[in-house]
């Protein structure tokens, strides 16, 4: 299956992408943005955390750790994309503000048309090969062709067919899943995910990026004296991102058939699944956290 893998690799990442993006669309409705009117204070500070807070922290992250290559080109994929669909379940798991998670991610969404590739233009061009050209205007295709229509085509659905949407909804974040598995097997197969060529010390540094996700997004919405629901919310959309569409950015930047890039690939794929269980394991704690001391205290 590696070699196989090796030559669709882009399409593997998208179809699975697609049908991510899909499923959560067939689960909106323009009502589910109204916090963006009600809550105007939370909904901006999540959006504001995730579209500055967490590129700031992740340059400061990269200038002073001293992270290199791949590893540095993966987490600043990291902090350019967006929440997911995960954070939202996570946030609803968790007795948080699921609206507002739902709000969140779908700003965020809307602006990583713009904001993926400047975030990545200014936190990476220095660890590109020399005469690399950052492909701008590739990167929002992606993101308007397997984020956004598909998001569209999924809430569209849900109004013109509201009884089946649920189906349609829980099969196609089934496919995105075994996606996802297909393309950890894949890249297996075809030695890319290397934990020993990738090295402890790398481990290391992605292990310490989602640490330091995770306390700035706890810190910043108790700071300014959100509930607990909308802290647990912005929480969850700051540590819980969507790794589905850098593994599809990696693959248009970074092709696994052009042997020139194709090591700083495989350190960039490895960055991104690696951060994708990390995020796992973060969040698995604070749910079952946050679900033992739901209340609707306000933090001072």
């Amino acid at each position: 299956m590696g070699q196989f893998y090796v030559q669709y690799e882009y399409w593997f990442a998208a179809v699975q992408l697609v049908l991510a993006m899909l499923g959560m669309g067939a689960t909106l409705t323009g009502k589910d943005f109204r916090d963006v009117v009600s809550e105007p204070l939370a909904v901006t500070v999540g959006t504001l955390v995730q579209l500055l807070a967490v590129p700031v922290t992740a340059f400061a992250f990269l200038r002073f750790a001293g992270v290199h290559e791949g590893v540095a080109v993966g987490i600043a994929l990291i902090a350019a994309i967006p929440g997911g669909t995960t954070s939202n379940i996570f946030t609803f798991l968790a007795r948080g503000n699921a609206a507002l998670s739902i709000s969140i991610t779908g700003i965020t969404t809307l602006a990583c048309l713009v904001s993926t590739p400047f975030i990545l233009s200014v936190l990476v061009s220095q660890y590109l090969p020399v005469g690399f050209t950052m492909p701008t205007g590739q990167i929002i295709r992606e993101i308007a062709f397997t984020l956004l229509l598909p998001l569209a085509a999924g809430m569209t659905y849900l109004y013109m067919y509201p009884g089946s949407a649920a189906t349609l909804s829980r099969w196609s974040i089934r496919g995105s899943l075994v996606g996802i598995l297909l393309i950890v097997v894949g890249s297996a197969s075809a030695g890319r995910l290397d934990a020993g060529a990738f090295g402890a010390d790398n481990m290391l540094m992605v292990a310490l990026f989602a640490v330091l996700l995770a306390v700035m997004g706890y810190l910043v919405p108790r700071v300014l004296g959100l509930s607990r629901v909308d802290a647990t919310a912005i929480e969850f959309e700051v540590v819980v991102r969507n790794v589905n569409l850098g593994v599809l950015i990696k693959a248009a930047l970074f092709p696994a058939a052009v042997s020139a890039t194709a090591a700083l690939g495989d350190l960039v794929l490895f960055t991104l699944l690696l951060y994708g269980a990390l995020q796992l394991l973060v969040s698995a704690p604070l749910i079952l956290m946050k679900r033992k001391h739901s209340s609707t205290a306000v933090y001072r």
